[in-house]
């Protein structure tokens, strides 16, 4: 199964027709691109997603995202006896991540992406979390943007220095119930991500 958030819209593809009873979905032999299906999943939402219906889940995946530009992300939620850490980027709350780097592991990306965004050192990745996708442009062409997610501990000071060039205007420290409650000012990704994190801790 493979879920993907075109313009913060869901949309799952799954062969399970278990999923479907009550839920907004579209047959994949239908559909030749994702502009054919524009308007049902302009009525997707969070708690309800769009279903596309595949035989095979990630052929379908493959084939609707083949002209796409495919980037690799890295980053994750960063904690600290009981705090977590967090950004406001362009007004949104979000977790630190970045690019991954040509040659790069997305260990490494993760690790240098949170000290560029957030000015912190010598945190560790504990394990990996989960990992999404969303579309977005690039250079004026469609891309696929996948993001892989870690846990990461951290024990050093607590002082940051968000990396306004990238439109980061905060960097900040919350206790979890404050972290969880960031799910009304996000993106979508962000609350699978949180979701991960929840069904982990």
């Amino acid at each position: 199964m493979y879920k993907v958030f075109i313009d913060q819209w869901p949309l799952i593809f799954t062969d399970r027709d278990d999923l479907l009873t009550g839920n907004l979905q579209c047959d994949a032999d239908r559909v030749d691109t994702l502009e054919n299906i524009d308007s049902l999943i302009q009525q997707a939402t969070i708690e309800k997603p769009l279903y596309l219906m595949c035989v095979n889940p990630e052929s379908t995946f493959h084939r609707l995202f083949e002209k796409y530009i495919l980037i690799e992300a890295a980053g994750g939620i960063v904690q600290c006896n009981d705090l977590f850490l967090v950004i406001k980027r362009k007004g949104f709350w979000d977790i630190p991540k970045g690019m991954v780097d040509h040659g790069e592991s997305v260990e490494s990306a993760c690790i240098r992406e949170i000290t560029e965004e957030c000015g912190i050192r010598g945190h560790q990745i504990i394990e990996p979390l989960t990992q999404t996708y969303h579309t977005m442009k690039w250079n004026g062409q469609d891309a696929l943007k996948k993001t892989i997610w870690f846990m990461l501990s951290y024990t050093g000071s607590l002082q940051t220095s968000p990396e306004q060039s990238e439109g980061i205007t905060e960097a900040v420290w919350m206790k979890r119930n404050d972290l969880l409650s960031i799910r009304n000012n996000t993106y979508g990704s962000i609350n699978d991500v949180l979701d991960a994190f929840v069904a982990n801790s």
